[in-house]
This record gives structure tokens, C-alpha cells and sequence, in this order.
């Protein structure tokens, strides 16, 4: 069994844990778990290539990208500038012309 931390607020012992939050049943104190270290390394995003990309980057499209619930499709080169990244499966926010805002992966794109 783990060793949970005492309450920073009254010392007690009798902490548990629930969900991403540690509670104190005698102060009613609430606190979040320390999220683990992340390392820079999850943090890069890279293209199709390698290549590292950064917020406000343009990029171009190397597949044709059906888009979910339409029959548009997002062409081969068809070139997008200024993205944004996120987390999660899909790391690139941006707007593209005549389609409007979407999320990419970024393996499916190319720096510009």
C-alpha cells in the first residue's frame, strides 16, 4: 500500500484519495495530487518529417483528410498558417480556408 501525505492544513493522518484530489475527512481540506513530472520530450510535437513545430507555424497537408460527418475533404498541399498546438490525439488547432476550424495530427502535415 502507498503512504499517503498528511493534510497540510491539520496534520492528519487519516487522508484518502479520490479521483486527482486528496481529502481530509477531519478539516474537510481538499488538495490536488502533484501531477508527475513531464518531460520536455512529450511536449515537442514534430511533423510527418521530423521536423519540430511551433505555435504559429504554417504547414501543408500531405494526405488527403476526409472531415467526419461532411463530404469535404482537406486536399493534398493545401497550406495552413498560423496553427496553434494542443494536447491530446489531435495536437494542431488552426482554421482552414473555405473549411473552417479544425484539429489535425500532426503526422498528416508537413512544415511550410
Amino acid at each position: 500500500m502507498s503512504q499517503l501525505p498528511k493534510c497540510p492544513k491539520c496534520s492528519s493522518e487519516y487522508t484518502y484519495e479520490d479521483g486527482e484530489m486528496f481529502i481530509c475527512p477531519e478539516c474537510a481540506n481538499e488538495w490536488v495530487i502533484a501531477p508527475a513530472e513531464t518531460s520536455d520530450e512529450e511536449s515537442v510535437v514534430r511533423d510527418a518529417f521530423g521536423n519540430e513545430l511551433k505555435a504559429g507555424d504554417s504547414i501543408t497537408v500531405i494526405k488527403d483528410l476526409k472531415i467526419k460527418g461532411s463530404s469535404s475533404v482537406v486536399k493534398v498541399g493545401s497550406k495552413i498558417r498560423i496553427i496553434r498546438l494542443v494536447s491530446g490525439d489531435h495536437n494542431i488547432d488552426c482554421k482552414i480556408d473555405g473549411i473552417g476550424a479544425m484539429q489535425l495530427k500532426s503526422e498528416f502535415v508537413k512544415k511550410a
